[in-house]
């Protein structure tokens, strides 16, 4: 059953308790866990017309790396009516699901389920851009002021209208960004040349499958979903793909289940405790604890291959780890000319291509741009980032009197859990409990069988000094 919407907000200028700025995964996770909070006042805007998760990587047979008990609420609150079970339930899908026995979902069906939640909560508002975030220190509140896009506008010409709210508090998850690599960059921007974002992918895949030659650029997976999608149709014999990576190996994702607890709340609660400097050189060295390829993804690439020895031969695709792209232009109309780099080889050559697809990643998106009414208040490291605190705000001047949070924007802070789709319940339901002042949401303690830092009073036997005891110190 879908719970009755609580009553709208009929006065335009009383404040909301909570505004969240953009609904992707994360802020819809904390819009849900918030729903049966009566006695919170929220709203959630996005500027897209409706929740669209992935569109160009919804590949068939694409699945999640994170087991279905990673919905938007489950590992917070087990009877949310808005988990992915109730979703099942609401389409008689639940004995289907059953019998299939899949820990790991389709991905479209993942997006499905959210689509699912959107049309169904109440509070959110989609086709709102937000223009400008202040303080506003007379009325102790945050301004957010908004341009309202009707269905099927695009300008003010078909009916846009502009509009201010009110907010005690703000969370913003504005989510991340397509990376495009600086050499390839004017070729994105460049009318006609088929150099793509992995994001785009399936919407360019027919024209891309005409190109005669395609690169494919990233060791991730999404460079290997594209990958492994482009060679499943080509002909044999005649597949003419190369796939390029940075990385040293097309490397499998940690998914050991000691790795794995690098995603829970204990690794975060340490991570964010660690000295700046040391949280700067753990990020990049953890690479393969999320942007590896899934075990399952890398066979069915090789099985695919070797299914095109069989009859003698070998493919005509090249995989090739080390390498990075230097500089890249066109040749003519239709070729670009990739110069590329070994790394450990120290050797360069010249790759002429037909079509590109990079699967590079994404960025987070800066948050300064929507921040620049509030930058006087904000606290910020050596590297100019905002200081976030381990309940998610920014650390504000104390003059603001409300608070900040943030979803997927604490990279720097929190570790590589932030991206995470298992830890957007446990985060939400956090910003809650630290919202209300109380704990609507009990979160456990303990979360992980590892214990990742050395702290007194963690003992084995007796008492200090005795066998299995430890006593921490400081080392000079």
């Amino acid at each position: 059953m879908i719970p009755s919407p609580r009553p709208a907000q009929h006065e335009p200028e009383a404040p909301r308790d909570l505004v969240g700025i953009g609904i992707g995964p994360f802020n819809l996770s904390l819009a849900a866990l918030a729903q049966p909070l009566t006695e919170l006042d929220t709203a959630f805007y996005d500027q897209r017309p409706a929740f669209d998760w992935h569109p160009g990587l919804l590949i068939d047979g694409a699945t999640l790396q994170v087991p279905f008990l990673a919905d938007l609420v489950t590992l917070a609150d087990p009877v949310s009516p808005w988990s992915f079970l109730s979703y099942l339930r609401s389409r008689d899908r639940l004995f289907p699901f059953y019998f299939a026995e899949r820990f790991h979902i389709h991905r479209a069906e993942y997006a499905a389920y959210c689509r699912w939640v959107s049309d169904n909560l109440p509070g959110l508002h989609f086709g709102h851009r937000i223009d400008a975030v202040r303080w506003n220190p007379h009325r102790d509140l945050f301004e957010v002021d908004f341009t309202r896009r009707p269905e099927g506008g695009a300008g003010a010409e078909s009916g846009e209208a502009r509009g201010r709210t009110y907010a005690k508090n703000l969370v913003l998850g504005i989510g991340t960004a397509p990376h495009i690599p600086e050499p390839l960059r004017p070729l994105v921007e460049a009318p006609g040349v088929p150099v793509i974002h992995a994001a785009d992918y399936l919407e360019h895949r027919e024209r891309l499958l005409t190109a005669g030659h395609i690169t494919v650029i990233g060791s991730g997976q999404s460079g290997a979903e594209v990958y492994l999608d482009l060679l499943r149709h080509r002909p044999a014999g005649r597949e003419k793909i190369h796939w390029l990576a940075r990385t040293e190996a097309f490397a499998p994702m940690e998914y050991s289940k000691l790795g794995l607890e690098h995603f829970t709340p204990d690794y975060t609660r340490y991570f964010h405790a660690l000295p700046e400097p040391v949280r700067d050189r753990l990020i990049p060295a953890q690479w393969q604890l999320h942007k590896g390829i899934d075990a399952d993804t890398i066979a069915a690439i090789h099985d695919e291959l070797y299914q095109r020895t069989l009859h003698g031969g070998w493919p005509d695709t090249v995989l090739t780890p080390g390498v990075h792209v230097r500089t890249a232009g066109r040749i003519d109309k239709t070729a670009i000319e990739l110069h590329l780099e070994h790394v450990q080889q120290g050797t360069r050559t010249r790759l002429t291509t037909d079509a590109v697809v990079l699967a590079t990643g994404y960025r987070e998106r800066p948050l300064d741009p929507l921040l620049a009414g509030l930058d006087p208040y904000v606290s910020r490291d050596s590297a100019g980032r905002p200081h976030i605190d381990d309940q998610y705000r920014l650390s504000l001047d104390p003059a603001v009197t409300g608070s900040l949070y943030v979803q997927n924007a604490e990279l720097h802070t929190h570790g590589v859990g932030t991206p995470d789709l298992g830890l957007a319940a446990w985060r939400s339901a956090t910003i809650l409990n630290s919202l209300t002042g109380k704990d609507p949401y009990p979160l456990p303690r303990r979360t992980a069988f590892t214990t990742f830092g050395l702290e007194d009073g963690i003992t084995g036997r007796g008492d200090r000094g005795k066998t299995g005891a430890l006593s921490r110190v400081r080392v000079p």
